[in-house]
């Protein structure tokens, strides 16, 4: 069957003249006179390829392509112009056009460069399906409540271009859900740079984000790009954002405001178009309240917000969560497949998990490399199960502590409860209220009273 095009462009004469020289081709072809007849040819039947001009009345040719895709529609766009810039190709090939081609086309050329955006769409349709049937091995996995609400969460933030700050405790997969959103982004094709903020040094986060000059600083022996020009066009993942240094939060700010950034120790402005999200275990509500984190910066970061629910609020997904470690763990360790009794894994569901799921996927692997037989047992999980404070596990006792009085010890019991509710249900007071039994007013004071902040 011949591989069809749809050809747009509001001169007749060069519809006729493309249109021929295709079909001469083997190419089954269409017209469209302008953008609005295409997107209606386009809803009456699929084409392989669409080929349009950019410059036409009304809905011009970047307009058309904006809309195919925010439709969804994956139809591998080429673009051809007589009156090109090199702005409009960069804005085409941005907004996801295969190829920009200037008038006079040469049919070879043409022919060419449309049998390879088909090429192209059926490796991207290829990859698609093994990104679709591999199931990630990481803290997106799951099908409980709370993993459905953040896949919709990531479904609904990904296309858009709205910063997105990823919030939850050290472990829960923050970084796989910031990858998430690039790869369901248009930005897809771009690269995902990451810096973490918290293990650069105060003194070279600067040259980090925004790279350097020669000789800007002692040891600077070359000229360097930063994060932001590596991520230029695509997404820049900002892991513990929190621990930015109060002079780089400033600077940080200025780059989201204006889109341009600066090399240390040069005086060139360098324009970047760059989509931030960044992630944090900190509660930067409080910092702001304390003074050590920016309010303007947290707002123009926190467009989207979303919380990764630590694994001890989806204990039901453990037992899948270690099915799939233990395949890879066998696997890594060239092992033969290892099954767990449902004592074993009753223990691992009711472990709270204090490093969440890369603390499961360790202490799985060390089963997998420690454990001889075909299947754990109980008394082999509480074994090799990582061990809390000094003397083990802790129980309902241990919450004693000497020099406290019952009063005080009392309160903190109260604190821990409340603000673990308080995260259960996302900081939403009359959920909390409702899943406590409490009067909303009676959480509110005690929620004054004990210091905590939502």
């Amino acid at each position: 069957m011949a591989n069809s095009v749809l050809i747009v462009d509001d001169e007749k004469n060069i519809l006729v003249t493309l249109s021929r020289a295709l079909k001469v081709e083997g190419w089954e072809t269409a017209v469209a006179g302008s953008a609005a007849i295409a997107l209606e040819k386009i809803e009456e039947k699929p084409f392989d390829v669409i080929l349009t001009d950019v410059r036409m009345p009304g809905m011009d040719g970047i307009e058309l392509l904006s809309k195919l895709r925010e439709t969804g529609r994956l139809i591998p766009v080429v673009m051809m112009s007589g009156h090109a810039t090199i702005e409009t190709a960069v804005e085409a090939v941005r907004l996801g056009a295969f190829d920009f081609i200037e008038k006079p086309i040469g049919t070879e050329r043409l022919v060419v460069t449309l049998e390879n955006s088909l090429r192209f769409a059926r490796l991207e349709g290829e990859r698609a399906e093994l990104v679709e049937e591999f199931v990630p091995t990481n803290g997106l996995l799951g099908d409980g409540p709370e993993m459905i609400r953040l896949g919709q969460l990531i479904e609904r933030a990904a296309p858009s271009e709205g910063r997105v700050l990823i919030a939850g405790e050290n472990g829960t997969g923050k970084e796989m859900v910031a990858r998430s959103i690039h790869e369901g982004s248009q930005r897809n094709r771009a690269p995902f740079i990451k810096l973490n903020c918290a293990a650069v040094p105060r003194d070279l986060i600067e040259s980090e984000l925004f790279g350097h000059e020669k000789g800007a600083f002692t040891g600077a022996v070359a000229a360097r790009k930063g994060k932001f020009e590596l991520a230029d066009g695509g997404t820049l993942f900002l892991d513990e954002v929190g621990d930015m240094p109060p002079d780089m939060q400033a600077k940080l700010l200025r780059v989201l405001q204006e889109g341009e950034i600066e090399r240390v120790g040069g005086a060139e402005t360098f324009r970047v178009d760059v989509r931030v999200i960044s992630a944090t275990n900190k509660n930067l509500e409080a910092m702001v309240d304390d003074g050590a984190f920016r309010e303007d910066l947290y707002y123009r970061l926190n467009v989207v917000p979303i919380h990764v629910p630590p694994l001890r609020f989806r204990r039901e997904d453990i037992p899948m969560l270690v099915d799939r470690f233990v395949d890879e763990a066998c696997r890594k360790n060239n092992r033969r497949g290892l099954e767990l009794s449902s004592t074993a894994m009753e223990l691992l569901v009711e472990h709270d998990w204090p490093g969440n799921v890369r603390e499961l996927r360790n202490v799985v692997e060390r089963l997998v490399i420690l454990c001889e037989g075909p299947t754990v047992s109980l008394s082999e999980i509480r074994e090799l199960l990582p061990k809390r404070g000094k003397d083990g596990p802790k129980d309902v006792g241990s919450s004693y502590r000497p020099g406290k009085s019952f009063k005080e010890l009392v309160s903190q019991a109260e604190k821990a409860v409340l603000e673990g509710a308080l995260e259960h249900h996302r900081g939403n007071m009359t959920e909390t209220a409702a899943a406590l039994g409490l009067e909303r007013s009676h959480l509110y004071k005690k929620c004054r009273a004990l210091g905590i902040r939502r």
